[in-house]
């Protein structure tokens, strides 16, 4: 699996500039790692970690800081597993599985000096293995014959469907509609159809002024009656009165 990642892309996933390397004691048994029994204090190696990827197969990279050549490196198929391993007492130390060009292979340990970079190192590889994990489902499923039951939604022998498509034109079509955008009911059944709004309050405008020139011209009938009558009857009165003066006199 490792030969045939070499001819693909190299990616970087995770570069960090230092990280120590310890020789361990060999695993006498079962038991879980502890990074106290490291000499922690002085570490064989410090360099910088380059973190790679080849197809599915990531790479743990132990480089020199200045030159770059490569001091030692491990094939990771599978994460977690036996080609890095946490210990128990801590957060920034690992065992690394280590192997040469030749297939030999050594367990060393590393350690981080900052928890930023042990935490950024175990996510680097947990999300490439992710995505590894979904593109094996995906190829499977790509490879298998779909046997889950399809929908059918064809018409089946004999069956029918109706569709009120010219209903709904009609209603429409039915619904009065007016210029001056007010909506007019519908007459009642058997009854005259009222006249528009328009034409009632062109009635009520029209009707007090007809009622104010009735009244205007009454007035003015009333003011000529009395200018005419006044007058006569005075004349009359005073003709009256001159006539029983004239016959007392004689």
């Amino acid at each position: 699996m490792a030969t045939e990642g070499q001819s693909e892309y190299e990616s970087v996933l995770c570069v960090k500039p230092e990280v120590n390397v310890y020789r361990i004691p060999p695993r006498a048994s079962n038991r879980a790692i502890r990074a106290a029994d490291w000499k922690l204090d002085a570490p064989d190696w410090t360099g910088r970690m380059r973190v790679t990827a080849r197809g599915k197969v990531a790479y743990v990279k132990l480089e020199d800081k200045i030159s770059g050549e490569l001091f030692a490196q491990a094939p990771v198929e599978e994460y977690p597993g036996i080609t890095v391993e946490t210990v128990s007492d801590s957060s920034r130390y690992f065992v690394l599985r280590i192997q040469d060009d030749s297939g030999r292979s050594a367990f060393i340990g590393i350690g981080f000096s900052d928890r930023c970079d042990a935490f950024d190192f175990n996510v680097a590889l947990q999300d490439h293995f992710k995505w590894v994990k979904q593109e094996d489902e995906f190829s499977k499923q790509a490879q298998a014959p779909d046997l889950t039951p399809k929908l059918d939604l064809g018409f089946k022998e004999g069956q029918t469907i109706t569709l009120n498509i010219g209903q709904s034109k009609k209603k429409d079509r039915s619904r009065p509609q007016s210029s001056g955008g007010f909506g007019l009911l519908p007459p009642p059944p058997g009854g005259k159809l009222a006249p528009p709004p328009s034409s009632r309050s062109t009635n009520h405008n029209t009707q007090p002024s007809a009622g104010v020139s009735d009244t205007g011209c009454l007035l003015n009938l009333d003011s000529s009656n009395s200018n005419s009558v006044a007058p006569s009857s005075t004349t009359a009165s005073s003709d009256l009165w001159g006539d029983f003066d004239s016959v007392s006199s004689k």
